[in-house]
């Protein structure tokens, strides 16, 4: 899939056919009071943790104190959509984006207790988030508590771990994506109607800078993302919104997500309060490739009887921590168990320690499988709650081609891969950490067992992208498998801020 940064000569037809019909100040609300949602917005898949339902989440949060008619819908609700578009804009005139801000899009901007309901979703969820420059361009300048939202994903690209910028989408180099529209809905139909809608409202006060496209990929693989490997599984429980946490399911408190709620210790302008940082990175999957490397180095030994399509199949399972159904290794290590995935209440509820195994024990799952970095669980005494993220990514591009199947190379012009998105209200304790010293760290959990087997970085040389990574042989824990090359290529991406409701009508687009 192409993510251009110009419009479509559609979008720009139906922006004209809602400047031709009328007022769009009255259009858009009008257009969502007459047509209503019979089924909902959000995928339902199994494997993953249900939402809990409007009295459910309006029960936890009053006894935390949490207004969720006041947070913006993406940020708890994790990976459910079915459809999202990301719009990166521009402001081209501050003052016009104010005032359309005020009068057209802040009503339109969906809650959390909006989202909750069929019966009050909007045919296509709308939400908003500015990065440090866009606000600046708005004259806002207080400092929310965060130097590295404040000085941009650019600015703290090595440090995340990408090997420069060479291969960043242009529009993300300079600090000129000033916000982005999260547009959510069941079509790309419903999606490109309300963006044109809202291209009409603001005019020539933005202009698009990039976007992306995300799709729950089709039939069978909803909820997979484009490895093939079932997401979305693990996800914090947030205490005053998630009402019955699952077994596995870690709860934190809401400031760990949420700004100036309890557990957020930095002092913030008391505008901030509920908004949360919004980290976006454009992952490309080389999806190809990646099948080819599982093809050619099959696990396999005089003590596992495995045919070589199952000993590729666990090869890939050890480097994710999962198989493709969502199965955790540590509970089915030499097996895929769908049964066992489909289950909430088995399929997290694991911690990797076993009575009669050692701490260095890599059997189950290996210390570099990407769940293991990215949650590590009883390898800690004590989980530690404060650094923890809520994903909500979504696959963007077409599914892999008979063409690159048969050359084992993706297409370069069918880009795909996963828009990664992850809510925090600390990004140095949340995102960067879990990068920093969790997976691109060669030697956590132990010495030697090199960095995150799916999404690790080799460090900043483009040239070099040798990753030797121990455990992933259940026969031999000392061998040390090498991956030459990497298999998902970071295409940029920005530091958000996504505020809440009132904020943008009382904050951000105050005159």
């Amino acid at each position: 899939m192409k993510t251009s940064s110009t419009i479509s000569a559609s979008l720009i037809l139906l922006s004209l056919a809602f400047n031709a019909a009328g007022s769009p100040s009255n259009l858009g609300p009008l257009r969502r009071k007459q047509l209503s949602r019979t089924t909902s917005i959000f995928n339902n898949l199994a494997p993953q943790p249900v939402l809990p339902t409007i009295l459910e989440a309006l029960s936890a949060a009053a006894t935390v104190g949490l207004n969720l008619t006041d947070i913006q819908a993406d940020i708890l609700v994790g990976m459910k959509k079915k459809k999202e578009l990301f719009f990166f804009f521009s402001i081209k005139n501050a003052a016009q984006f104010k005032s359309k801000l005020a009068s057209d899009i802040h009503p339109l901007i969906t809650s959390t207790t909006q989202i909750l309901n069929v019966a009050t979703q909007p045919l296509t969820a709308i939400n908003l988030a500015f990065s440090q420059s866009g606000l600046t361009a708005l004259d806002i300048i207080d400092f929310l508590g965060d130097p590295f939202y404040a000085a941009g994903q650019e600015a703290d690209s090595t440090a995340i771990g990408d090997p420069g910028t060479g291969k960043w989408v242009q529009s993300f180099l300079g600090r000129s994506v000033h916000g982005v529209f999260l547009l959510a809905s069941d079509t790309i139909e419903n999606i490109d109607t309300t963006l044109a809608e809202v291209l009409s409202i603001l005019g020539d006060s933005i202009s698009e800078s990039h976007h992306v496209q995300g799709a729950a990929r089709p039939g069978s693989e909803e909820g997979h993302e484009h490895f093939g490997f079932m997401d979305g599984i693990s996800q914090p429980a947030v205490k005053g919104f998630t009402s019955n946490p699952l077994p596995g399911q870690l709860a934190v408190n809401a400031g760990q997500i949420l700004l100036a709620e309890v557990g957020d210790i930095i002092p913030r302008p008391r505008w901030a309060k509920d908004g949360s940082f919004l980290v976006f990175r454009q992952m490309e999957q080389l999806v190809p490739e990646f099948n080819k490397f599982l093809s050619d180095n099959p696990i396999s030994g005089p003590n596992l009887p495995l045919t070589r399509e199952e000993g590729s199949a666990l090869l890939g399972a050890r480097m994710l921590g999962r198989w493709k159904s969502g199965a955790p290794i540590d509970l089915a290590p030499l097996f895929d168990d769908p049964t066992l995935a489909s289950d909430p209440m088995r399929n997290n509820n694991f911690t990797y320690h076993h009575d009669g195994e050692s701490s260095s024990d890599q059997s189950r799952c290996p210390f570099a499988a990407h769940t293991r970095k990215t949650r590590p669980r009883a390898d800690f005494t004590l989980e530690d709650p404060v650094n923890h993220i809520i994903r909500a990514g979504i696959p963007y591009g077409p599914e892999v081609t008979p063409e690159e199947s048969q050359s084992n190379k993706t297409n370069s012009s069918l880009e795909r891969g996963l828009a990664f998105v992850a809510y925090q209200s600390n990004i140095d304790m949340g995102f960067r950490f879990l990068q920093q010293i969790w997976v691109n760290n060669a030697n956590f959990f132990k010495p030697g067992t090199g960095v995150d087997a799916i999404t690790g970085s080799a460090g900043i040389d483009p040239s070099s992208r040798s990753r030797p990574i121990a455990g992933l042989d259940p026969t031999d824990p000392n061998r040390v498998i090498t991956l030459q090359n990497d298999f998902v290529v970071s295409r940029g991406g920005e530091y958000f801020f996504s505020p809440s409701i009132s904020a943008v009508l009382n904050a951000i687009a105050a005159k």
